[in-house]
């Protein structure tokens, strides 16, 4: 680009002005700074190799050389951040998280505490407030954990429930119960 003017500060500073309107401010440290023809975008290069730019609508998108990460803050307060390995995490501004993992698996984390985990086969996985987890199995299986017990749900209509003290509770859609004590002996079969 063609320079219209160059002004030598005495702090070093030097201004150039393009003939397209830009603006090129370099900084003795190494920083420089490109203003656009618009006014509104602004580039900011440091002397560490970090980049910020701020757009017109006010997104602000920031470039972590060392780290090589991006960070972009909307105007409506979104924040996204995407680091080297490919994880991305998205803060909204009303306290969620999301985080995206390099094998796609997504995990959400609300603001009441619960937390969400969606995995690349499609097995989802709750966690409650409480501490209680329950996972969807995408062969359509489901449990449930607690602090009192680990309960598996089969498609069938199967319920099998595993107690803290070892005992094994096993509910058939026939109506048969079957008990085991935590040795794995049987204590109570209602075969029907």
């Amino acid at each position: 680009e063609e320079i219209e003017r160059e002004t030598a500060y005495p702090d070093g500073k030097v201004e150039k002005v393009l003939k397209n309107g830009c603006h090129l401010v370099f900084f003795p440290n190494g920083t420089w700074k490109k203003v656009g023809s618009d006014g509104k975008t602004i580039t900011v290069t440091f002397f560490n190799g970090d980049v910020k730019q701020m757009m017109p609508d006010g997104t602000v998108i920031y470039y972590y050389a060392d780290t090589k990460t991006t960070h972009t803050t909307y105007s409506d307060g979104l924040e996204v951040l995407q680091f080297s390995n490919g994880q991305i995490e998205k803060h909204y501004p009303d306290g969620k998280k999301e985080i995206t993992f390099p094998d796609q698996t997504i995990k959400n984390l609300f603001t009441d505490g619960q937390e969400e985990s969606i995995f690349p086969d499609g097995t989802i996985v709750r966690i409650q407030r409480d501490g209680s987890k329950s996972i969807e199995f995408n062969n359509g299986q489901r449990e449930l954990h607690t602090s009192q017990f680990k309960r598996r749900e089969y498609p069938d209509g199967t319920v099998k429930t595993v107690y803290m003290n070892g005992q094994q509770e096993t509910k058939y859609v026939s109506g048969r119960v079957r008990v085991k004590d935590k040795d794995g002996n049987v204590i109570m079969d209602t075969k029907v």
